[in-house]
């Protein structure tokens, strides 16, 4: 049988975005041969719990909510966009059983940012107020919605995500340095301080933006990417291994 992957819904109110985004990281899992099974955020607790326990890992998708900033005890910058608590709840939930029975983990995007939250980390609320006037313009990290490439990232080339990846990908290579590769990104938050179990893998070389963390344990596959490598699986081997390494993991913990 193929693995059992949990997807959260994108939101819980945006109806048309969460049905127009989740195909897409339901057919990368499925290309990787797992099984994508979509979770409501309108159950129970109990039913999560229920449903998790037939699922083997969890992936975390993108939305167009931003974290609540009373979460990591932030006042609420202007640019941040309304929270959406029901995909909180049901985010915690589903970490909660990944990280209690060594689930693996894939993060995307906002699914970074939920978990980094989740570990007790913070956000920056908005990149440009974050980053110093003269960085401001270098990366557009919000592109990826009209460019099927937005930036590059640099990744540590002693990190898990490295490993999966190396020798996948057509990048500069720098054998005494990071790898680099070409990515898609849609977003205007990043993780701040790094949450407990974490580590930064990948940073946006021109300004330094946080663009990949994985977990420590290296009994447990928790790896998030700010960027969206399931709107390119088709054409790019970085985003299918991805996928495949996190595929890989769960039919390992099933």
């Amino acid at each position: 049988m193929s693995p059992r992957i949990a997807i959260p819904m994108p939101h819980s109110t945006d109806i048309e975005y969460g049905e127009r985004a989740i195909p897409q990281y339901e057919r990368a899992v499925a290309l990787a041969g797992g099984e994508p099974v979509r979770v409501a955020l309108d159950q129970t607790q109990d039913e999560i719990r229920k449903l998790m326990g037939t699922c083997d890992g969890v992936l975390l998708p993108g939305s167009n909510a931003d974290v609540d900033p009373t979460r990591f005890h932030a006042s609420r910058s202007p640019h941040t966009a309304a929270a959406d608590p029901r995909r909180d709840a049901v985010d915690d939930l589903l970490l909660d059983e990944a990280y209690r029975q060594r689930k693996p983990v894939l993060g995307i995007c906002y699914g970074l940012q939920s978990l980094n939250v989740y570990r007790a980390g913070s956000l920056v609320q908005h990149i440009p107020e974050f980053l110093p006037e003269a960085a401001r313009a270098r990366v557009d990290h919000e592109a990826g919605r009209k460019v099927p490439i937005a930036h590059a990232v640099e990744i540590d080339p002693d990190s898990r995500l490295a490993q999966i990846i190396a020798d996948k990908i057509v990048a500069d290579k720098n054998a005494e340095g990071p790898l680099v590769v070409p990515v898609n990104s849609s977003h205007h938050q990043s993780a701040e301080a790094i949450g407990k179990g974490l580590r930064v893998v990948a940073r946006c070389p021109d300004d330094g933006i946080i663009e990949a963390l994985e977990g420590t344990a290296p009994d447990h596959f928790v790896l998030a990417v700010q960027w969206h490598p399931e709107r390119s699986v088709d054409d790019d081997a970085a985003s299918r291994a991805i996928f495949r390494a996190f595929v890989d993991a769960a039919s390992r913990q099933r």
